[in-house]
């Protein structure tokens, strides 16, 4: 009975600020207002499987994916060299690494703004190198980037906890064995990190999938998910708006659980040589 009244502010807590926007957003997705009247429909939901929609919502995953796998090539090779028992400067680069973590979210992207642009600091230097004249600014590649920056802290430090726990005697043993580096890797680090892997990748993939505020900043277009949310609500456009974010509250759902249980195989898995 007791533990029951404890958790009483936190069960009203998640009402008030998780199940109650849910519930509003879903009640905008299935109705449309005609004037002072609202009624159940589903036509926001039919205008979600257009190709226009389809269009932008591959677009959206296809950014999160490179965004995400830009994240991992960096962020393996990082982990692993700070949870290597002959680095020594572990603590002040992980230190390094979260300290932009601390500044506020928009001057980080602002930043990049200036860096991006065509006479900021990266375009000066792409100059020196008679690279001069390259769009960095406003596309893609401006996203990905801002992305990248943003989010690869979270792909680094699940990573470096699983590999700094990894038990180095299971390397000495495939050492003794007689495995290459390479089969080391493949059969024992990276089976035993999966945990770290995959939470690093969910942390990472989905808040680039569902992000506004680096899309809006650094690709100002409606062609990416986020920004064509932002767009539907800023114009007052509740349904449509409200009925994309269900679509992709779905995914987010789908892709945490799929996560969640492969986490949980790989934990009990672990790794071998054979």
């Amino acid at each position: 009975m007791k533990r029951s009244r404890y958790a009483l502010p936190y069960q009203v807590w998640m009402a008030l600020f998780i199940i109650v926007p849910i519930f509003i957003v879903l009640y905008y997705a299935c109705t449309t207002s005609n004037g002072a009247s609202v009624s159940f429909s589903l036509e926001n939901l039919a205008q979600v499987f257009s190709p226009t929609y389809l269009t932008v919502l591959v677009r959206s995953l296809w950014i999160a994916l490179v965004a995400t796998l830009i994240c991992l090539l960096i962020g393996y090779p990082v982990a692993s060299i700070l949870a290597s028992r002959h680095f020594k400067r572990s603590s002040l680069i992980l230190m390094l690494i979260i300290i932009p973590m601390w500044m506020n979210f928009l001057l980080r992207t602002y930043a990049w703004i200036n860096l991006l642009d065509t006479n900021g600091l990266i375009a000066k230097l792409l100059g020196l190198v008679g690279l001069g004249n390259v769009s960095l600014l406003y596309n893609t590649t401006a996203v990905i980037i801002g992305l990248v920056y943003n989010f690869l802290p979270f792909m680094i430090l699940p990573l470096y906890t699983t590999l700094e726990k990894l038990d180095k005697s299971y390397l000495e043993a495939a050492a003794d064995l007689g495995a290459s580096p390479v089969i080391t890797f493949m059969k024992v680090t990276l089976p035993l990190s999966m945990p770290g892997l995959i939470s690093g990748v969910t942390m990472v993939f989905l808040p680039s999938m569902t992000n506004y505020v680096i899309l809006d900043m650094l690709y100002n277009s409606t062609y990416i998910m986020g920004s064509l949310i932002g767009s539907y609500f800023s114009s007052y456009d509740w349904h449509n708006g409200s009925m994309i974010a269900l679509i992709l509250l779905i995914i987010i759902c789908i892709v945490s659980l799929i996560s969640g249980d492969s986490d949980s195989e790989e934990s009990g898995r672990g790794g071998a040589l054979l």
